[in-house]
């Protein structure tokens, strides 16, 4: 998997208009979580760029951008998890998981669902 990394403000107004296109994924990782490490390891080793139609998939480092971090969850009406998914679409969160129900299969569904609507 590609990761774009989220690191300005600027792109997230960029994943608003992005998503009016097509779904936009965001995973929120902690450096220092453990538990996030896995999740993280889990997603790339599922994730299938073949499975999921066009979609950009952003990595916010939160201990670095913890500023940006908090600007998603405003931005996007989310409580902050760590770690955390989001999809985005038309500009808006339309499903987020944290912890261990970050899950390569929902997010496929999710995206799915939505390119097929």
């Amino acid at each position: 998997m590609e990761w774009k990394s989220l690191t300005t403000s600027e792109q997230i107004e960029q994943i608003k208009q992005d998503s009016q296109q097509h779904p936009v994924v965001i995973y929120k990782h902690s450096t220092r979580c453990g538990i996030s490490s896995m999740v993280l390891s889990r997603l790339e080793r599922a994730w299938n760029s073949h499975e999921i139609p066009l979609v950009d998939a952003y990595f916010l480092d939160l201990i670095r951008y913890r500023d940006i971090s908090q600007l998603v969850a405003t931005t996007f009406n989310v409580q902050h998890e760590s770690p955390q998914v989001l999809v985005i679409n038309q500009g808006t969160s339309v499903y987020d998981a944290s912890h261990t129900m970050v899950s390569y299969p929902k997010i496929k569904e999710q995206v799915v669902d939505l390119a097929n609507s």
